[in-house]
C-alpha cells in the first residue's frame, strides 16, 4: 500500500504542474511549443537529459551489457562526438535562426516547391511516423515493467501509462514539460542509484567487491572490445567511431542538432543559454547518468544468468517478451517495500519525461509545419493549440499500438539507426555548403528508408543470409551518402535570394559560402550580418576536448568502482586538466 501511495503522490504532483501552467500554455502556439523563448540554460539542460532518460534506456543498456559487456556501450558512446559539435558549433546557429521547429528551417535554407514539400513531408515523417516509432520503443519498456512489477498484461500496462502521460502532456505544453522534467530527472536519478545500491546487496551478488570478481561478470567489465575478436572490434568500436556518429540521424543525437534538442535550443533566452544547455546535457547524459544502470545490468548476470532463468522467474509473461532487456525490471522485484514505490515512480518519471517531450515535439511539427503552413494559414492561436492537443492524443494511441508488436529494446534501437543511416553528413554540411538543396534531403530520406525496408523485410525473403547490423549500417551509409551527393550535383541549387538571406541571418562563414558571398558583392547586394561568424577550428578543438573530458569521466568512474586506483586517479586528473583547458579556450562567458 505504501508503494502505491508513493506512486500516486508522484502522479498528483506531475498533474498539478500541468494544471498550473495550462492556462498560459493555451494562449499561443509559441508558448505551447517553445515557452515563449525565455528559458534558462540549466532548466533546458535538465529537460534534455531527462528526455533521454527514458524508461527504455536502462532496459537497452542492460540488453547491451548482458550481450556484449561494458564494451558494447560503444554502440552509443560515439554519439558524444555529435553532441559536442552541436555544443560548440551548431547550438548558436540554431538559436539565431529564429524558427519554431527544426523542420521550419527548410524554408529559410532552401527554396521553391521542393522546400515546401520537404517541410510538409518531414513534419509528418519525423513528427508522426518516426516519432511514433520512438515512443513505441519507450512504451515497450513500460509494458515490460508493468508485466514484471505488477503482473499487468501488455494492454493494461499501455492503458495506464498512456492515460496519465497524455493528460499531462496536453495540458501545459513545453513549459509544463520543462518544469516537470527538472523534478522527473531528480526522481529518476534517485531511483536508479537506489536500484543499483540494492542490486549489489542481493544475496546472490554479495556486495560490490564480489560482483566485480564474479566469474560471470569479470569478462564483461572491460571497456574496450577484445582486439582478438575482429567482428567485435569492427561492430562495437571502429564502425561507431569512424562512421556512425557523423552519418546516422538518431533522436537526441542528430548530427548538428535537431528534433527535441533543437526545440530546447530554440526555447533558450539567447545563444549563450542555448550553448550552455547543450553542454550540460552532454556531460550529464554520458558522464553522470549511466553507471547505476551498468551496476544493475552486471548484477543481473549473477541473478539471472540466461534467458531461461528469466522465463522461470516470470512464467506468466508472454515468451516473446523474455529478452535480455527484461533483466533490468526483473532486478527491481527484489526491492523492499517503500523503496519499490520510489524506484517504480522513478521509472514512471523517466517514461513521462520522454513521452511528454516527444508528444509535444511531434505535435509542434503537425501544427506549425503542416496544419498552419499548408492547411489553414490563418488559423487563430487557440485553434492551433487545440490541434496540437488532438495530435498528441492520436500519436499516443498509435505509439501504444505499435509497442504491442515490438520485441526488445535493442531491436528498436537498431531499426531507428538504420532508418537514419547516411543522412547525418548532409545535416552537418547543409549549414556550411551552399550547394546542398531540398532535393538532397529528399533523396537521402527516400534512399535510407528504402534500404531499411529491404534489409528488414526483403533481403532474407529472397533467400539471402541476414547481414550483421554493422554491415547493414555501413552499406546504408555508403549508398545513401553517394545518392544524395549525386542528386545535389545534378539538381538546381537553391535560389540566390534565399541563399543570401540565409547568410545574412546565420552568418555561417567558411569556404562553402564563398561563391554566394562573391556573387552577392558582384551584384551589389549587402550580406553583412549582425550575428558573429563562428570560429569553426576553435569549435572543433573544443569538441575534441569535450569528448576527452567526458570519456575520461566515464572510465574514471568505472575504475574507481573496479577498485583500480591508479587508472582512476590518472583519468580523473586528465578530466580536470581538460576541463580547465576547455574553459580557458572557449571562455566561460560563452558557456553560461
Amino acid at each position: 500500500m505504501f508503494d502505491l501511495s508513493v506512486i500516486l503522490t508522484f502522479f498528483v504532483i506531475s498533474l498539478l504542474v500541468g494544471i498550473v501552467v495550462a492556462k498560459r500554455a493555451g494562449t499561443s502556439s509559441s508558448e505551447f511549443f517553445l515557452s515563449g523563448r525565455t528559458m534558462p540554460w540549466w532548466l533546458l539542460g535538465f529537460s534534455m537529459v531527462a528526455t533521454t532518460f527514458s524508461a527504455d534506456t536502462p532496459n537497452l543498456v542492460t540488453d547491451i551489457v548482458r550481450q556484449h559487456g561494458m564494451a558494447g556501450n560503444w554502440v552509443w558512446y560515439p554519439f558524444l562526438l555529435t553532441g559536442m559539435i552541436t555544443v560548440f558549433v551548431y547550438a548558436k546557429l540554431w538559436r539565431r535562426s529564429g524558427v519554431m521547429t527544426d523542420v521550419e528551417f527548410y524554408e529559410i535554407r532552401y527554396s521553391g516547391k521542393e522546400a515546401a514539400f520537404l517541410r510538409a513531408f518531414r513534419a509528418l515523417y519525423l513528427g508522426v511516423f518516426f516519432n511514433i516509432m520512438i515512443m513505441a520503443s519507450v512504451t515497450l519498456a513500460a509494458i515490460k515493467i508493468g508485466g514484471v512489477m505488477f503482473n499487468f498484461n501488455p494492454l493494461k500496462s499501455v492503458l495506464v501509462a498512456a492515460t496519465v502521460t497524455v493528460i499531462f502532456s496536453t495540458m501545459g505544453g513545453l513549459r509544463s514539460v520543462l518544469f516537470t522534467d527538472f523534478l522527473l530527472f531528480i526522481v529518476a536519478m534517485i531511483g536508479s542509484v537506489t536500484a543499483a545500491f540494492f542490486a549489489v546487496k542481493h544475496p546472490s551478488v554479495g556486495g560490490l567487491q564480489n560482483l566485480i570478481t564474479n566469474a560471470a561478470v569479470k569478462e564483461k567489465l572491460v571497456f574496450l572490445p577484445d582486439f582478438n575478436d575482429t567482428d567485435a572490434v569492427i561492430s562495437l568500436l571502429i564502425v561507431p567511431l569512424a562512421v556512425q556518429w557523423w552519418s546516422v540521424w538518431y533522436p537526441g543525437a542528430e548530427p548538428g542538432g535537431g528534433g527535441y534538442i533543437a526545440q530546447r535550443i530554440l526555447a533558450a533566452k539567447n545563444e549563450k543559454h542555448a550553448t550552455g544547455a547543450t553542454l550540460f546535457f552532454n556531460i550529464a547524459h554520458y558522464a553522470f547518468r549511466p553507471w547505476p544502470w551498468f551496476i544493475v545490468a552486471l548484477s543481473s548476470l549473477v541473478v539471472f544468468p540466461n534467458l531461461q532463468s528469466l522465463k522461470s522467474a516470470f512464467p506468466h509473461l508472454d515468451p516473446s517478451m523474455i529478452k535480455n532487456d527484461l533483466a533490468y525490471p526483473a532486478m527491481l522485484t527484489f526491492l523492499p517495500h517503500g523503496i519499490l514505490g520510489l524506484v517504480v515512480a522513478s521509472l514512471i518519471a523517466a517514461y513521462m519525461s520522454t513521452m511528454s517531450t516527444h508528444l509535444n515535439w511531434g505535435s509542434s511539427y503537425v501544427v506549425n509545419d503542416f496544419y498552419r503552413r499548408f492547411v489553414n494559414p490563418s488559423a487563430p492561436e487557440r485553434q492551433l493549440v487545440r490541434i496540437g492537443r488532438i495530435s498528441t492524443v492520436v500519436m499516443m494511441i498509435a505509439a501504444s499500438s505499435i509497442a504491442l508488436w515490438l520485441g526488445n529494446a535493442l531491436r528498436a534501437f537498431n531499426i531507428l539507426l538504420q532508418i537514419g543511416a547516411g543522412t547525418g553528413l548532409l545535416f552537418l554540411l547543409r549549414w556550411f555548403w551552399w550547394r546542398i538543396n531540398a532535393f538532397s534531403e529528399i533523396a537521402a530520406m527516400i534512399v535510407s528508408f528504402s534500404i531499411t525496408i529491404y534489409f528488414e523485410f526483403i533481403h532474407q525473403a529472397l533467400g539471402f543470409e541476414r547481414f550483421e547490423h554493422w554491415k547493414q549500417l555501413v552499406i546504408g551509409v555508403a549508398i545513401t551518402t553517394v545518392s544524395w551527393v549525386i542528386v545535389t550535383l545534378f539538381t538546381r541549387p537553391t535560389d540566390e535570394r534565399t541563399l543570401t538571406d540565409f547568410v545574412k541571418l546565420i552568418n555561417p562563414g567558411g569556404p562553402g559560402w564563398k561563391k554566394v558571398e562573391d556573387r552577392a558583392k558582384k551584384n551589389g547586394i549587402s550580406i553583412e550580418s549582425q550575428a558573429s561568424r563562428p570560429n569553426l577550428p576553435m569549435g572543433i578543438l573544443c569538441m575534441f576536448l569535450g569528448c576527452v573530458l567526458v570519456y575520461s569521466a566515464i572510465f574514471a568512474t568505472g575504475f574507481w568502482i573496479y577498485d583500480k586506483m591508479f587508472m582512476a586517479a590518472i583519468l580523473t586528473g586528465l578530466a580536470l586538466l581538460v576541463a580547465v583547458t576547455l574553459i580557458k579556450l572557449w571562455g566561460s562567458k560563452n558557456l553560461l
